[in-house]
């Protein structure tokens, strides 16, 4: 390759080699004479003030020394010019004004956005999708606005804040609909605002995978968008060290697309002529710079081979067809692409010609490559390795993987082609006093070190070495590993015996407790059996005793109605009577006969004919009454009252629950005076019938707000008739509809004790509520000829009156559903407390912890606080409020993580010690004390209703609550006997286990106790979370901070030597510092010296083709040269260009010719 093209790189265009000035006015303001309506400060508050805003400004280094050495009054009228605007927005009138938003309000709306995208519905009609798109491309527009327009301030701030990663997270969640509209080419466009900034630029490159997102936008079929992202591609292409990220994302990309080489879309898309593609010349122009720019532009701008190599890979997938057809556009922008391609493709191939002494070199013939080949190395030391290299060619497999051995073979290859350089023999050094070096590669003065040149460094030797250390390192890691995990298998089993021993333990002293309380309720129930026999023969001796009696008084009885018969009593039953009163108590006379058995008495005695009755006998019963005075007493005549004239109401009336007096007691008082019959002329006995009709309303009001009843709305209505509450009654019938059932099953349901299970636990709780009063009983009794014209709620009460015990019997059904719903909520807590007193009073690593915890103290406690041997759980959660005084937000708790974490990891699995403690911490005492007394109780119920049931006789047909509540209650005393037994045992065990840690049980609680360690449980994993989230966030700033320092080395170093972008700057016209140093477009990616925009300028050139205007300038020139001395070229010369390139070089210089006229 000629020399020049080490030299420039930039513009010059298609006229004189030097571009004309271009005067760039920096800063965005105009001064205006004006007088500062504020007065001047200081000297050094002024400097501070306009150095903050030239800062801002992002101006170029020189710019700023001129910004800066203004006189201080024309530094405070640009100061007041750019910043008094601002500052009178805090006046009373600043809430008027609408505040641009800020960075964090952006990348706020770039988050939601990411979510919005990915969470759109794939059926969405396309206008719904197409109107969010539009409102998400605004915002986006909006975004690429600011980042061009606003202070350095606020793109260094949206730099800060993650904003690059925000818009890159965005474009990675585009799915096929969102990719090719507008949103994506806004937030390409986003990308290039920012790499417009020279802060922003250096983020975007410094990112590990900035360029490679970039890169998958060349799949969208947006044509705006993929010009976008070849321009940037192309652009960083122009940066040093870019070119080389611009390689691997086109690696990434072609993983990405699953193509099978990396430029097969670009070279795709420079053939495609359908539809949008047919005659898009932009596309074409943007496709064509970023191929010369990866050709000609990082190790491509000096080194030979790399520009062949990479030129094969286009020419291998069919280019140079494709750009014979572009010529057919005619467009000169496109043309000057593709001569530029032409030529450097010809001036290298001619290079690389004349090293075999040759005119050209025909690649795509195999035969004559090799025949080059053999004569240059025909008579070097090199030619035995070219046969050898043959030979194990042929040796290789052509079967299976041969495709990827040649693969590899090619790769190597390649690789060695690129880091080899040119250089004399005398850098190849040889040491025979050494015979364990060889030939080695004189890096000190490699010329190349552009890192793009030398991917792979491969060290055989070194390599050999490393494979010898990584098999020992491999053997001795796979020892430890099977040590590492003989250990823990030792340990796993050694946990899980301890966890055996525990359980077994924990079974002994279940099984000792169980035993001790089975041989306690033994001996209870056989003293109890004791009673219960010597009650039975009790209760038999008198049984008898009582037949006995049974038996002579049956006797006597009978003697005493025959006499009774016959009329007469004879002398021995006197002489009975009186030898009775000598005796013990005697039995009790039977009763006498019914009156009407007894004949008509006959006339009575006078008082002094009749015998003094005999004196009882002392500890006798008084004697059963004398037969004669009852029989001989008067009869009292039956009071006949005079029937009352009470008015019929027109309907039914409610009834008034009074007591009635009966009528042989009104005499002699009050209310034998009182006659009402006279004032039902003075009473409004229709507004009676009216408010007190048993008649249900309709619900229409009339004018007074009474209400009108069936009779008067319909006639021909059904009367229901309600003698209960009306709210009650409405209640009712809306349970009553919720049921869905008549009230004959509702009333067999109940009685059946609902066997086939009709009836839900709710439904009977509220039927509980509806149990008829007495009152109630009374009414519905009275009606209950007329049952049919009664309301659906009273019928139902009526039907459910009669069934006996109702309320007891649905509270014993009640009950019975409710049963095994409150064991079995019951037994959950009732184990989980058990289960987490025996986990902490078990736990090593609780102890650990604690032991842990007590050192800890007692080396930062002194004094009273100090040397102490235990602490209140309590403390637990005391840790994390002792505060550092060094690292903000850190706490004793933090620090004991990080010890815990580094000395004692194990403890990191206490929760896996404790997991019951969680749910222990719910579990109210009181509560289940309450459960239990309510179980308790309602069993007692069940029982004294089946002993109720029991003696009331036989049962009504279809009543099953004797056999149904039996076996309930049977089950039921069985189960809660072992509930009661399994609550004391966990009262127990959690007052030992309380006891344990010198607590108190009677003051601490299970929610209490267990809440300590659920507690501190919590806080040690939230704890574990800072301290992990601190960590990220160092690393994170170190690996920030190590960027930064690599960045201003390349800094110092790029600034060192002239590199791309001086050249860049001379061609476009921007002056070199005084120095000769750097200039002001200075390629420093990461440095502040940047001008704002520079990023569109390297576009735009690269759009144009400026960025290749010297180079073809210089081509244009040789080849004019030669075809006008019209010599033949000779060994080492270029050959004659060929008639194709003559008429495209005469035609570039009609339009040479045609730019300087204008």
């Amino acid at each position: 390759m000629p020399v020049f093209r080490g030299r420039r790189a930039w513009c010059g265009c298609f006229k004189d080699d030097e571009p004309p000035e271009i005067c760039v006015v920096e800063g965005g303001f105009t001064l205006q004479a004006l007088t500062p309506t504020q007065p001047m400060p200081s000297g050094d508050e002024l400097d501070t003030k306009f150095a903050e805003l030239v800062e801002e400004l992002d101006l170029t280094a020189p710019n700023k020394e001129a910004m800066l050495s203004l006189p201080a009054q024309k530094k405070w009228q640009i100061y007041c010019s750019r910043k008094m605007p601002l500052d009178q927005n805090d006046g009373p009138d600043a809430a008027a004004i609408t505040q641009p938003p800020t960075a964090e309000h952006y990348i706020e709306r770039l988050k939601d956005l990411v979510v919005h995208v990915s969470l759109s519905p794939e059926d969405s009609p396309s206008h719904e999708l197409s109107s969010r798109l539009d409102n998400h491309a605004a915002f986006v527009d909006a975004l690429k606005t600011a980042l061009r327009t606003s202070t350095h301030s606020f793109v260094l701030r949206f730099v800060e804040l993650d904003g690059l990663p925000a818009l890159l997270n965005l474009l990675m969640q585009l799915d096929i609909r969102v990719a090719n509209s507008s949103l994506h080419t806004s937030l390409i466009g986003c990308i290039k605002a920012l790499m417009n900034n020279s802060m922003g630029r250096a983020h975007v490159l410094a990112h590990p995978t900035a360029i490679d997102t970039i890169a998958r936008s060349l799949a969208a079929d947006n044509i705006r968008t993929k010009i976008s992202a070849l321009e940037i591609l192309g652009a960083v292409c122009l940066v040093p060290g870019g070119h080389r990220k611009v390689l691997q994302a086109m690696l990434h990309f072609q993983e990405y697309a699953t193509e099978r080489t990396r430029f097969q879309s670009i070279v795709n898309d420079l053939d495609r002529s359908t539809y949008a593609y047919r005659d898009n010349v932009n596309l074409k122009t943007a496709l064509m710079s970023f191929v010369n720019a990866v050709l000609n532009y990082g190790p491509g701008q000096e080194n030979l081979e790399f520009r062949l190599h990479l030129r094969y890979e286009f020419l291998m997938l069919g280019i140079q067809p494709v750009i014979d057809k572009l010529r057919t556009h005619e467009n000169e922008t496109l043309d000057r692409h593709l001569d530029f391609f032409e030529m450097v493709r010809a001036e290298d191939e001619k290079e690389f010609a004349r090293r075999f002494n040759e005119e050209h070199v025909d690649t795509k013939s195999a035969g004559s490559m090799f025949e080059l080949l053999r004569r240059k190395l025909s008579h070097s030391p090199a030619y035995p390795h070219m046969l050898s290299l043959l030979q194990h060619m042929l040796l290789l497999p052509y079967t299976g993987h041969s495709t990827e051995h040649w693969l590899l073979i090619d790769r190597v290859v390649q690789q060695v082609v690129l880091q080899v350089e040119q250089r004399p023999s005398s850098d190849l050094i040889s040491d025979s006093d050494e015979p364990g070096k060889q030939l080695k590669l004189n890096n000190e003065q490699s010329t190349v070190h552009d890192p793009d040149v030398a991917p792979l460094q491969i060290d055989v030797g070194k390599l050999v070495r490393l494979l010898v250390k990584e098999e020992q390192l491999t053997q001795a890691r796979k020892r430890a590993d099977e040590l590492e995990r003989e250990n823990f298998d030792v340990q796993s089993r050694l946990a899980k015996k301890e966890q055996e021993l525990d359980l077994r333990m924990q079974e002994k002293e279940d099984l000792e407790t169980g035993l001790a309380r089975m041989r306690e309720r033994l001996e209870k129930e056989s003293a109890q059996h004791s009673q219960a026999v010597q009650r039975a023969q009790t209760a038999e001796m008198k049984a008898e005793d009582l037949q006995h009696r049974l038996q002579t008084e049956q006797q006597e009885r009978a003697r005493l109605e025959r006499l009774v018969t016959e009329g007469s009593i004879p002398d021995d039953q006197k002489v009975a009577g009186l030898t009775g009163c000598n005796g013990a108590v005697s039995p009790p006379p039977p009763p006498p006969p019914m009156l009407k058995t007894v004949p008509p008495p006959p006339p009575p005695m006078a008082p002094a004919m009749l015998p003094p009755p005999p004196p009882p006998c002392p500890g006798a019963p008084p004697p059963p009454p004398s037969m004669a005075p009852a029989m001989a007493a008067p009869v009292a005549p039956k009071v006949e009252l005079p029937k009352k004239n009470v008015p019929q109401p027109a309907n039914p009336l409610k009834s008034f629950n009074w007591s009635k007096l009966p009528d042989a007691k009104l005499q002699g008082t009050v209310w034998s005076e009182l006659d009402e019959s006279k004032l039902y002329n003075n009473m409004e006995l229709e507004s009676i019938d009216k408010l007190f009709s048993a008649y249900q309303k309709n619900g229409v009001s009339t004018t007074d707000g009474s209400y009108e009843d069936l009779r008067v709305t319909g006639k021909n209505k059904q009367k229901v008739l309600s003698v209960i509450d009306g709210r009650r009654a409405q209640n009712c019938t809306i349970l009553l509809s919720k049921l869905k059932m008549s009230d004959m099953d509702i009333s067999k349901a109940i009685l059946s004790m609902d066997s086939n299970e009709q009836l839900a636990l709710d439904m009977v709780e509220q039927l509980l509520k509806f149990t008829p009063s007495a009152e109630e009983r009374a009414l519905l009794d009275e009606h209950s000829e007329d049952i049919e014209s009664l309301a659906r709620a009273d019928r139902f009460l009526y039907e459910i009156s009669k069934i006996p015990h109702y309320e007891q019997r649905l509270k014993s059904l009640h009950y019975k559903k409710r049963f095994m719903l409150t064991v079995n909520d019951l037994i959950p807590r009732i184990t989980s407390v058990m289960e987490a007193s025996r986990e902490v009073a078990r736990s090593r690593r609780l102890r650990k912890l604690l032991e842990l915890v007590l050192a800890l103290g007692n080396y930062m406690n002194r004094g009273a606080r100090g040397n102490a041997s235990g602490f209140r759980l309590a403390s637990l959660n005391r840790l994390a409020d002792t505060k550092s005084s060094a690292a903000k937000g850190t706490t004793l708790l933090h620090y004991l993580v990080q010890v815990i974490e580094k000395k004692f990891k194990d403890l990191l699995k206490l929760e896996d010690d404790i997991p019951h403690v969680r749910e222990a911490s719910k579990v109210s005492l009181g509560e289940m004390d309450k459960d239990i007394q309510m179980l308790r109780t309602g069993l007692a119920d069940v029982a004294r209703e089946i002993e109720f049931h029991r003696s009331s006789g036989p049962a009504q047909q279809g009543d099953r609550f004797l056999p149904v509540m039996r076996e309930f209650h049977a089950q039921a005393s069985v189960r809660f006997a072992e509930l009661e037994d399994k609550f004391q045992d966990m009262k127990t065990r959690f007052d030992r286990a309380v006891r344990l840690f010198g607590e108190d049980g009677s003051v601490l609680q299970p929610d209490e106790f267990f809440g300590i360690f659920d507690s501190f449980l919590a806080s040690f994993a939230e704890a574990r979370n800072d301290n992990e989230s601190f960590r990220r966030r160092q690393e994170e700033e170190e690996k920030r901070a190590k960027q930064e320092a690599e960045l201003k080395k390349r800094t110092i170093e790029r600034k060192n030597k002239s590199g791309l972008m001086s050249s860049v700057a001379r061609n476009l016209g921007l002056k070199s510092s005084h120095n000769g140093g750097s200039s002001t477009g200075s390629g420093d990616a990461g440095g502040k010296g940047d001008n704002k925009g520079e990023f569109d300028d390297l576009i735009s050139a690269l759009r144009t083709g400026d960025v290749f205007g010297e180079d073809m300038a210089k081509f244009k020139r040789s080849r004019k040269a030669r075809v006008l001395n019209g010599s033949a070229p000779g060994p080492g010369q270029t050959s004659p260009p060929r008639h194709g390139s003559l008429q495209r070089e005469e035609s570039g210089r009609e339009r040479e010719r045609t730019v300087r006229r204008q």
